[in-house]
């Protein structure tokens, strides 16, 4: 396939889309001699299978799931590769108006604190399981998903075991703000506009987000076979500057108001604008009143947000292996790490003079503060990147991370 390409694209309705419907709607994709139609999908499973039957060239992926896919451990299993991430953060637990009234009693705070509304939550599990009570059940879209992982991640830090003391069941995110309304679920992990879909109806309070817990945190990339990858690489290529070119436009705040404007329309979100702009601006309507400034709360440009850092497929394969979803060896993890192709990134972008990090991996969460990198004159800023324990990963100490989690 030359540069000059049609390419279907799978995409799920959430706002983390972004990059890729602003991509065609502003037609950066045209102008790298690409046609591209985009597919609105309903469940990220249509989407696995989609793109293993070759119906999808490529598609908006949750992070982990390329990964899941080349361990063997989904159905049609094909080889694919994430040359490019979607942005950073995005996502919010939300907890039933119920539970989070009991969360309240045992201490939770007014905002998003991780530490204090995760303990909250820990001391209410622990009073049910005294009371012979059923274990909260939570939501996450997918197994494979930063979701399940960052949740439980929260969980096990706050104490509690997601195992053994609560449930966690599969739900798609447009379906997570009903099931909170009805009762079917206590809470969800899910992206935005979902959260604040069940806030605007009165079903939930959001506990905590993404951010919160591990900040400038990875959660969706463009996944392609590698198939493609090998045969297609010009149109792939092109395919990526233009998403890149649609990142700078989406981080731009002066064009956020026509962004969610772009992504308000029933073939898209089906939302409107206002509803839209404080997944923007991160101020977020939290619950019966209350609100909150969450720093970075989405970022698809800044902060390296389009870059596949190989360290973060590491952190995901970690909690596979942590949760019994796959099993630890030298040549899974390799293989775990070699999903994520920042040499495609760096080839595709080159005629960009794109600001490009020196390394594939870093050190995730130790960087406190914002700090220049990179190896490009326009140079690159990132982090703060912590996570909300303290704790960091380092990629070139992944048994002894596993070890400490076991």
């Amino acid at each position: 396939m030359a540069a000059t390409a049609d390419i279907t694209l799978g995409y799920m309705p959430l706002f983390d889309s972004a990059v890729l419907i602003a991509a065609v709607e502003k037609g950066f994709t045209g102008e790298e001699g690409l046609s591209v139609q985009l597919v609105r999908e309903t469940s990220w499973a249509n989407i696995r299978d989609r793109i293993a039957v070759g119906q999808f060239q490529a598609a908006h992926m949750l992070a982990p799931m390329p990964i899941a896919s080349n361990l063997g451990l989904t159905p049609l299993s094909l080889e694919l590769v994430a040359p490019f991430a979607l942005g950073l953060g995005g996502n919010a637990v939300t907890v039933s108006r119920d539970l989070w009234g009991h969360m309240v009693g045992k201490g939770a705070g007014p905002g998003t604190d991780p530490g204090a509304n995760g303990t909250a939550l820990s001391q209410v599990v622990e009073y049910r399981r005294a009371a012979g009570e059923p274990p909260l059940r939570f939501a996450v879209v997918h197994p494979f998903s930063g979701h399940n992982y960052e949740l439980r991640y929260w969980l096990s830090a706050c104490g509690i075991d997601p195992e053994r003391d609560v449930e966690i069941v599969v739900v798609p995110p447009s379906l997570m703000a009903d099931a909170l309304a009805t009762g079917a679920i206590d809470g969800f992990c899910a992206g935005e506009p979902w959260n604040s879909v069940a806030i605007a109806g009165g079903a939930g309070r959001i506990a905590t987000t993404k951010a919160s817990i591990w900040r400038l945190s990875p959660e969706k990339v463009l996944g392609v076979s590698a198939r493609f990858a090998t045969e297609h690489r010009p149109a792939l290529d092109a395919l990526l500057r233009a998403l890149y070119r649609s990142s700078t436009w989406c981080g731009d705040t002066t064009n956020h108001e026509e962004l969610a404007a772009l992504m308000s329309p029933a073939e898209h979100l089906g939302l409107p604008r206002e509803r839209l702009m404080p997944i923007l601006t991160g101020h977020l309507a939290l619950g019966d009143g209350a609100a909150d400034a969450i720093p970075e709360f989405f970022v698809p440009h800044a902060k390296g947000a389009t870059f596949p850092w190989q360290s973060h497929a590491l952190w995901f394969y970690s909690q596979m292996v942590r949760w019994g979803h796959a099993e630890h060896s030298p040549a899974q993890a390799e293989r775990a790490r070699d999903t994520y192709r920042p040499d495609i990134y760096r080839q595709a972008l080159k005629p960009m003079a794109a600001p490009m990090p020196g390394a594939n991996m870093k050190v995730e969460g130790a960087l406190t503060a914002a700090a220049p990198v990179g190896a490009s004159e326009k140079g690159l800023v990132l982090g703060p990147d912590g996570f909300f324990d303290g704790r960091i990963f380092d990629p070139d100490r992944l048994d002894e991370y596993l070890a400490s989690q076991s």
